[in-house]
């Protein structure tokens, strides 16, 4: 007996000092040298409020670009996806709710031309971006609701791409930041 409680007590010892003391040590000393110092990256809008910009925000005014759909609300609390197949009842009827709002809201586009992301929520159900397609089938909306020449509209999306992230993937769009220059190019008028 005594030759199994004392390894095992050896290991519970280190385990205990690499997983509760080394490995968060490791990891915090990593987030200080990260922007934002492993708090989250903020961004202040034209009224002083603070958002977290790595963070999905909602967007439902017509006069904002809209942001991918939550599965979570954008309750950062509780990241998660919907955990519904692509072939689930619920799931469908959730994805035509969304085209049919998406094309109310968006007139004259064809419901081929709407972007995935616009009417899916991300596995996370926070993701800050929008695909650049997602972004450009808004601007006609936003144009004509701001009161702003479409072609303005468009150079602040092409203003606002993000490219790949290290390299791979996609190019994307955050919402966040693209909202809020939209607010202050109107303000700038």
């Amino acid at each position: 007996m005594k030759k199994e409680i004392i390894p095992s007590l050896i290991l519970t010892i280190l385990c205990l000092l690499l997983f509760a003391g080394i490995y968060p040590a490791v990891i915090w000393g990593i987030a200080q040298i990260a922007p934002g110092k492993g708090e989250g990256m903020t961004i202040k809008d034209s009224k002083g409020k603070y958002y977290y910009e790595n963070i999905g925000q909602k967007f439902s005014d017509d006069k904002y670009f809209w942001s991918r759909p939550s599965a979570v609300n954008y309750n950062a609390a509780g990241s998660g996806g919907s955990n519904k197949g692509p072939d689930n009842p619920d799931y469908l009827v959730q994805v035509q709710a969304a085209i049919d709002t998406f094309m109310q809201h968006n007139p004259g586009i064809n419901k081929a031309d709407i972007p995935s992301d616009m009417v899916t929520a991300s596995g996370s159900g926070l993701d800050p971006h929008i695909s650049v397609q997602g972004a450009e089938i808004q601007v006609a909306r936003i144009a004509k609701v701001r009161g702003l020449a479409i072609d303005r509209v468009a150079a602040l999306v092409k203003a606002h791409i993000d490219g790949p992230m290290w390299g791979m993937g996609p190019e994307r769009v955050n919402v966040l930041k693209l909202n809020i220059a939209l607010d202050n190019l109107n303000k700038a008028q």
